[in-house]
C-alpha cells in the first residue's frame, strides 16, 4: 500500500505504514528540515509544514490526512524567500541552536502569507505558541516575525574580531534545516536501535527473555549486558552507572537501559523492543532523600555503598555569637524544585565501524574526549581506535554532559560491523538523561541595625538520584555560592547530596549556584524589611568589595567591582519603579567560570592554514547554541586578521585537545585564549600551510574547599548580575524584566544579549511554572513537554539587557562567563516582586505551581 501526495511541487509515493507524516518525510523521503522533537506529541513544534497551505505539525498528521495533499516544507522554498526569511533570523539573533527555527519559519511563512503586514507582534506571539524555543526567550524571534511581515529584508552583519556583533556561525544553514543534526544523518545500510528501559525503580532482576524481540522480522540483534566486553559502568566522576541492568542486577531508576534492539528500521526496533519480557522482584524505592539519608536507611542503588554521596562543608567565624550578638536574625527554610533540561534535540547517535577497525561516533554531548574514552572503555579497546565527532547539537544547557545513548549505539555498530543510529524518544530522553537537583536549604542570617551581615549559617540537602553524574560538585557548588555576592563575616554551611531512585540530578545551568541564592535573596530581603530599607540599599551595603573576604574565604580581585557596577546601573529604574507604585523585586548574584575547587583546567585548540585559504580552528568545546564556535572565529579574526568567510571551526577527537565537560561558564574563557595562543604560535611561525599550531589556556591556580588554605581562590573568576522585576499591578504577573549583566568583555554582544534573555524566560519559568516531580513509585508525572510548565512566547514579558563590562584580571580579552548566571538572580528577584504585589514572603519552587513540587519537600531537613 503506499499514499501519494505532492511535495513541494512534484509528485511522490510513500509506504502507508508510516505512523504519521514526519517518519514518511524523514525516513522515506529525506526530508530533514522537519525536526523531530517529541513525535507523535506535537507539543514541540518542529516538524511544522504547510499541508495544503496551512502550518501542521507533521508528527500529528496521519498519512490518510496527507493523502492528495500539497506538503511544503523548507526545502521547496524558493531560494529569494528563503534566503530572506534566514537571513532575518540571522542578522536578528533569532536562533541559538537551531532545532526549532524550521518549523518556526514556516509557521512564520504561513501566518505572513495570510495577514503579510497587518501580522502585529501581539499575534505572532499567539500563534508561535506550539512551538517551544529554550534557548532565545523569544524576544528575538519575534524582532524577527515583525521585520519579515514589515517586508524588511535585514542583511546578517559577518562577525569581525573580539567586540563586534554579528551572525552565529552556520546561522543561515541552521535556520533553513539544512545543517543536520544526528538523526538527520543517513548512512548505506545503516540500522537503527531502540532502547527498553526499567519498568521499575528499584526492582531485582530476575530474568530477561528478549526471544519475542529477536523473532520480530527486520531484527538484527538484542544487546543487553552480557554483550558488554569492557567496562559495564560509565561516568564523569565515578563510574557508578551502568549502560545496562544485567540479570541478577538491580534497577535503581526507570531510565535504566535494560536492552537495545537493532532492526532495519526505527519503527521495527520500538516494537520488538516492548515485546522483551522482563521478571523483576519489585522493592520499595527511596523517593524522599531525607530518608535516604538515615543511618538505619538500605542501599538505594545497586551494588553501592551508603546514600549519601557527598558533603561539602566549611567554617569561618564564630556564627554562634554572631548570631546572639545580631540585631536583627532570619531563619527560613527554601525548596527548589527537579526541574527538566527540555532541549529541543532528544538524544542521537550515531556509531560508524571502518574496515580498518576503528569507530567513529557522531555525538552531540558536551564533552566527546570523555565520550571517546568511556565507549573505549566499555569496548574494552584502546581509544585511538575511537573517534567522535562533535556534531554541534539542538540544545543541552548540561543534560548532555553524561552518556545517553552513545556506549550502547557503539556496542551495537562495533558487534554487528554495520552503521547503527539510536536516537530517543521523548518520553525515553525525560526518563533518561539528568535534572536539575532540587534542593531544600535551611538558612539562619543576622544582620546589625543598619543591616550589614553578621552572619549565615546554611543546611542543604540536595536529591541526587541514583547516579552521581556531577551531583558532588553541583552541591558543592551551592555551598560555596550560599552567601551570594555578598560580605559575610561568618559563615557556617554544610551541604550534601543523597542518592535515592528518583531521576538522576547533574549539570543544568546555574549548577547549584541559582538554588543557594535563590535562599540567600529571600533572607536578604526578609532582613531588609526589618531594618526598614530597601532591597537596594541593603545589597548596596553589603555587596563584594575587591579586597573583601567572600563565602568560604577567599579575597575577591577587581573582578567583583562588576557586581557593584550592575547595582548601580539598576538603581534609576528601580526606585523609579517604586515611586510609581508597581510592585518591584530585585535579585543580584554571581556565578563562577570554571571549575576551580582545585581542579587544573587546560583548554587545548589548533589552528591549520589549508591550501585553499581556509583556516581550520579547532577547539575542545561542544556547540550547542552558545556560540562558542563563533568565539572561536571571531579570536582567530582578531589575532590573524583573515577573513571571517575563510576560518572553518571543528571539533573531534583527531587531536588531543580534550579539556573534560562544556559546562561551567568556562567555553568562551578558556576557548577564546587557547584559540588566540594557537593564533598567536602561527604568526611566530610565519602561518605555514599545513601545520598544526597548538595553543592552550590553563588555571591551576584555584584551592579546594578541603586544602585547610585560610583564604583559599576557590574560583579564578566570576560573572555577577543585577535583574529587577516589575509586576503588573492589578494581576501580579511579570510585565518586565530589567537584567544588567556583567560579563568581563562581550566577545559578540549581539550573542551575548541573546544568551541573557534566553536565561532569563529559563529562569522566570524556573522561579513560577516549571517542575519535573514524581508519585511516590519514583515515576516522573510529567511525561510531555507541554506538562512541563515551560513559558510560552505570549506570556514572556519585556526583557530589557544592559551589558556592563569590568574586565576581570589574568583572563583572555578580560572575559567573565555569561551562559549561567542569566537565571542565577531571577527566582529571588520575582519573589520579592511577589512579596511587594502581596505582602506575601515564598520560600517554595516553582512560585505559582505547587503541584510541580515532589511530596518530600514538606519534611525537614535533618541536622
Amino acid at each position: 500500500m503506499s499514499t501519494e501526495f505532492t511535495l513541494n511541487g512534484s509528485p511522490v509515493s510513500v509506504r502507508s505504514d508510516h505512523p504519521h507524516l514526519l517518519a514518511a518525510l524523514r525516513e522515506e523521503l529525506n526530508i530533514i528540515s522537519p525536526k523531530d522533537g517529541c513525535a507523535p506529541s506535537g507539543q514541540c513544534g518542529c516538524c511544522t509544514v504547510l499541508v495544503d497551505g496551512k502550518a501542521r505539525v507533521a508528527c500529528q498528521t496521519p498519512l490518510d490526512k496527507a493523502s492528495g495533499a500539497d506538503i511544503f516544507t523548507l526545502e521547496g522554498m524558493p531560494a529569494h524567500e528563503l534566503a530572506r526569511f534566514t537571513a532575518a533570523f540571522a542578522a536578528h539573533g533569532a536562533l541559538q541552536c537551531g532545532f526549532c527555527t524550521p518549523g518556526i519559519l514556516v509557521r512564520t511563512k504561513a501566518l505572513i502569507d495570510r495577514k503579510g503586514a497587518n501580522l502585529t507582534r501581539e499575534e505572532a506571539s499567539r500563534h508561535l505558541g506550539g512551538h517551544l524555543c529554550r534557548c532565545t526567550g523569544y524576544i528575538k524571534i519575534l524582532d524577527a516575525v515583525d521585520a519579515l511581515a514589515k517586508g524588511e529584508s535585514p542583511q546578517p552583519a559577518v562577525p569581525g574580531g573580539v567586540g563586534s556583533s554579528g551572525v552565529k556561525y552556520e546561522a543561515t544553514k541552521l535556520a533553513a534545516g539544512l545543517r543536520p543534526y544526528i538523526d538527520d544523518l543517513f548512512l548505506p545500510g545503516m540500522l537503527h536501535a531502540a532502547v527498553r528501559q526499567a519498568d521499575y525503580a528499584r526492582a531485582d532482576v530476575i530474568r530477561i527473555d528478549t526471544s519475542a524481540a529477536e523473532a520480530v522480522l527486520g531484527v538484527e540483534a538484542v544487546i543487553t549486558a552480557k554483550d558488554v566486553p569492557g567496562n559495564l559502568r560509565v561516568g564523569i566522576l565515578q563510574q557508578d552507572w551502568p549502560i545496562f541492568i544485567p540479570e541478577g542486577g538491580r534497577t535503581s531508576y526507570l531510565g535504566d537501559v535494560m536492552a537495545l534492539v537493532v532492526a532495519e528500521d526505527v519503527a521495527t526496533a520500538r516494537r520488538a523492543a516492548a515485546l522483551i519480557d522482563i521478571q523483576y522482584e519489585p522493592l520499595p524505592p527511596y523517593n524522599d532523600p531525607v530518608k535516604a539519608a538515615a543511618p538505619d536507611a538500605e542501599d538505594a542503588v545497586w551494588e553501592l555503598d551508603g546514600n549519601i554521596l557527598s558533603r561539602s562543608a566549611y567554617q569561618r567565624g564564630d556564627v554562634e555569637t554572631a548570631l546572639a550578638n545580631s540585631a536583627h536574625v532570619v531563619r527560613e527554610t527554601f525548596q527548589t524544585q527537579r526541574v527538566e533540561h527540555a532541549f529541543l534535540e532528544p538524544e542521537s547517535t550515531v556509531a560508524v565501524p571502518s574496515e580498518d577497525g576503528q569507530l567513529k561516533v557522531y555525538s552531540g554531548g558536551q564533552g566527546i574526549w570523555d565520550d571517546r574514552d568511556q565507549i573505549a572503555a566499555v569496548l574494552d579497546v584502546d581509544p585511538s581506535k575511537v573517534v567522535v565527532e562533535l556534531v554541534s547539537n539542538g540544545g543541552a544547557f548540561g543534560g548532555k554532559e553524561d552518556l545517553s545513548n552513545q556506549a550502547q549505539t557503539a556496542l551495537a555498530a562495533w558487534l554487528l560491523k554495520r552503521p547503527v543510529k539510536c536516537t530517543l524518544t521523548r518520553e525515553e530522553s525525560l526518563l533518561l538523561h539528568p535534572k536539575r537537583h532540587p534542593i531544600r536549604m535551611e538558612y539562619e542570617a543576622g544582620c546589625d541595625p543598619d543591616g550589614h551581615l553578621t552572619a549565615l549559617r546554611a543546611r542543604m540537602i540536595g536529591d541526587s538520584g541514583p547516579y552521581a553524574s556531577v551531583s558532588m560538585k553541583v552541591l558543592q557548588r551551592a555551598a560555596g555560592h550560599a552567601s551570594g555576592p555578598y560580605k559575610t563575616p561568618a559563615i557556617d554551611v554544610d551541604s550534601i547530596a543523597v542518592r535515592t531512585n528518583n531521576p538522576v540530578c547533574g549539570a543544568f545551568r546555574g549548577f547549584g549556584a541559582n538554588q543557594a541564592q535563590f535562599a540567600m535573596e529571600g533572607v536578604l530581603d526578609r532582613l531588609a524589611e526589618k531594618v526598614g530599607i530597601s532591597g537596594w540599599e541593603i545589597r548596596s551595603r553589603n555587596v563584594v568589595e575587591p579586597g573583601a573576604v567572600w563565602g568560604p574565604g577567599q579575597i575577591m580581585d577587581e573582578g567583583c567591582l562588576g557586581a557593584r557596577a550592575c547595582l548601580d546601573a539598576v538603581k534609576d529604574a528601580y526606585e523609579a519603579a517604586k515611586a510609581e507604585g508597581k510592585p518591584v523585586g530585585l535579585g543580584l548574584g554571581l556565578k563562577n567560570s570554571g571549575l576551580g575547587n582545585g581542579l587544573t583546567e587546560v583548554a587545548k585548540a589548533v589552528v591549520r592554514f589549508q591550501p585553499d585559504g581556509t583556516v581550520d580552528v579547532r577547539h575542545c568545546w561542544t556547540e550547542m547554541g552558545q556560540g562558542i564556535h563563533t568565539v572561536a572565529l571571531q579570536v582567530a579574526v582578531e589575532e590573524l586578521g583573515v577573513k571571517p568567510e575563510k576560518v572553518q571551526v571543528l571539533v573531534d577527537t583527531t587531536r588531543e585537545l580534550g579539556a573534560g565537560q562544556t559546562t561551567g561558564s568556562r567555553g568562551t574563557l578558556m576557548g577564546a585564549g587557547s584559540v588566540a595562543s594557537a593564533c598567536r604560535a602561527a604568526l611566530e611561525d610565519g602561518c605555514k600551510i599545513g601545520i598544526d599550531y597548538h595553543g592552550e589556556y590553563a588555571v591551576d591556580w584555584t584551592d579546594s574547599l578541603n586544602d585547610g588554605v585560610e583564604n583559599p581562590v576557590i574560583h579564578a573568576a566570576f560573572g555577577y548580575a543585577a535583574q529587577m522585576i516589575e509586576l503588573d499591578t492589578q494581576t501580579g504577573t511579570v510585565d518586565r524584566v530589567l537584567a544588567v549583566h556583567d560579563v568581563g568583555r562581550a566577545v559578540n554582544p549581539q550573542l551575548c544579549e541573546g544568551q541573557v534573555e534566553g536565561a532569563v524566560h529559563m529562569g522566570l519559568g524556573y522561579a513560577l511554572t516549571e517542575g519535573f516531580p514524581v508519585d511516590e513509585d519514583c515515576r516522573p508525572t510529567n511525561a510531555t513537554l507541554r506538562s512541563l510548565g515551560i513559558i510560552r512566547p505570549k506570556d514572556m514579558p519585556q526583557v530589557d539587557v544592559v551589558l556592563v563590562e569590568c574586565a576581570q584580571p589574568n583572563a583572555p580579552y578580560g572575559i567573565k562567563g555569561v551562559g549561567e548566571i542569566g537565571l542565577v538572580p531571577t527566582a529571588g528577584a520575582v519573589a520579592a516582586a511577589l512579596h511587594d504585589f502581596d505582602g506575601q514572603w515564598r520560600s517554595h519552587l516553582p512560585m505559582q505551581e505547587p503541584s510541580q513540587q515532589d511530596h518530600w519537600a514538606l519534611t525537614a531537613v535533618p541536622a
